[in-house]
């Protein structure tokens, strides 16, 4: 892929009080869907459960860092069409930002930047972004929209690439 920044490994780490789907369950099956542009990956399903734990690592490609990344959380059906328990997006462009900073000499666990919660994003709760052995992380719990409940947390890593452009 030309013009590549590097690579986005996003850790779906667990889902917060999803919304129920299944009425004779009691519960839900779901599974997270992640796109940005024509990139598409997904996690497996979990049975039965609001609160799942995937702890599932997903990579993206960046090229444009202004491009949202898409977050679409599902009921697995069986015998009809997988229900939507809801979405979020989130905005990359400072992660990436960060990213592209030298920051080898920097202390492990240093907070480089804070992204706040606004109407803009998605986010439950103030994000940090960190360097923490040798690697750009961000962790952020989102909060789902067009759904009555439900929080993802994932962690974000940048993976450097030996032929990546940068900024």
């Amino acid at each position: 892929m030309e013009n590549l920044l590097g690579l986005q490994r996003i850790n779906v780490i667990r889902g917060i009080k999803l919304a129920i789907r299944d009425a004779s369950a009691r519960s839900s099956d779901p599974y997270v869907v992640v796109t940005m542009a024509n990139q598409k990956l997904r996690t497996r399903a979990v049975k039965k459960n609001v609160n799942p734990e995937w702890n599932e690592e997903l990579t993206l490609a960046i090229a444009d860092p202004n491009l949202p990344i898409k977050l679409e959380v599902f009921d697995r059906d069986t015998f009809t069409p997988d229900d939507k328990i809801g979405d979020a997006e989130f905005d990359i462009k400072t992660f990436v930002e960060v990213a592209m900073m030298r920051l080898q000499s920097m202390t492990s666990g240093t907070i480089i930047r804070k992204i706040k919660p606004n109407r803009e994003n998605c986010l439950a709760e103030e994000s940090p972004i960190t360097w923490e052995n040798q690697k750009v992380i961000q962790r952020m719990y989102l909060r789902l929209r067009n759904v009555e409940c439900g929080e993802i947390e994932l962690q974000l890593q940048w993976i450097e690439t030996p032929d990546s452009r940068g900024l």
